[in-house]
């Protein structure tokens, strides 16, 4: 267990480099540090953002395949925490300048209705939704290389930089097995489909549920949960073109300027 004095000179690392958009070593590589202390790092860095006036929106959630859990030799997901200055409007733009090396991923975005204190099973939880929508993440690293151990990406709010919401639909619309296409410049990039996403994207709210209520975290009425990548992330680059589509839910754009 590390002590705070030392949590806090890590989440500041963490918290420059992503403001000044210079990759930073693997913390992993100089310091043992467990998954508690890495979960206290993220707070701790995410506190430094409070501080400079960035609100709170919702959670994002990664590892949210088998394949990935196998590979990265975890048995549940793991989360970070979204910001309103994180949010990009559909069809805005990201500046490619004021990132590493950003990628892009569609994924399955729920909008919370009601607050939630205790854990849900994949039954319950759409009683508790406002609305489903399609929806980009921008990924982006703070080490070199993009390169990082399980604690590292933790630690590192997730690798999570922005996001874009799509059109929210009516909470029991069908997020199953809703088919997604992601193009570049008007070429397919990936294509998957949203049961990827531990087999149902409600599972994963379900489970993000679960864990939270263990840390005594409540997701607040109107806060959104990003619940997964659907398919594999793509490097953007300035110029590209990004076009998120989702069966039933619409599509996300996105512009990297």
């Amino acid at each position: 267990m590390l002590q705070q004095e030392t949590k806090n000179e890590i989440a500041a690392t963490l918290d420059e480099a992503a403001f000044s958009a210079t990759a930073t070593g693997q913390i992993s590589q100089n310091q043992s540090f467990d998954l508690a202390d890495a979960y206290a790092i993220q707070a701790a860095s995410l506190d430094r953002r409070h501080g400079r006036g960035e609100k709170l929106t919702g959670f994002k959630l990664g590892f949210t395949s088998k394949a990935k859990m196998e590979q990265m030799g975890v048995h549940e997901i793991i989360w970070g925490r979204l910001t309103d200055r994180m949010a990009i409007e559909n069809g805005g733009q990201l500046h490619r300048s004021k990132h590493i090396h950003p990628r892009v991923e569609p994924e399955i975005a729920f909008l919370i209705g009601r607050p939630i204190e205790r854990a849900l099973s994949v039954d319950e939880v759409a009683g508790y939704l406002e609305g489903v929508a399609g929806a980009l993440e921008i990924i982006d690293s703070r080490y070199e290389n993009f390169k990082f151990s399980l604690e590292d990406v933790i630690a590192d709010n997730c690798s999570s930089a922005a996001y874009v919401l799509g059109e929210w639909q009516h909470p029991t619309t069908d997020v199953v097995n809703v088919s997604i296409e992601m193009k570049i410049n008007g070429e397919l990039s990936q294509a998957g489909s949203s049961s990827a996403i531990l087999g149902n994207p409600l599972a994963a709210l379900a489970e993000i549920t679960r864990i939270l209520s263990e840390q005594k975290i409540i997701i607040k009425a109107g806060m959104i949960i990003l619940a997964g990548a659907a398919t594999p992330a793509v490097y953007v680059n300035a110029g590209d073109r990004i076009e998120g589509t989702f069966t039933g839910l619409g599509g996300v754009k996105l512009t990297v300027k």
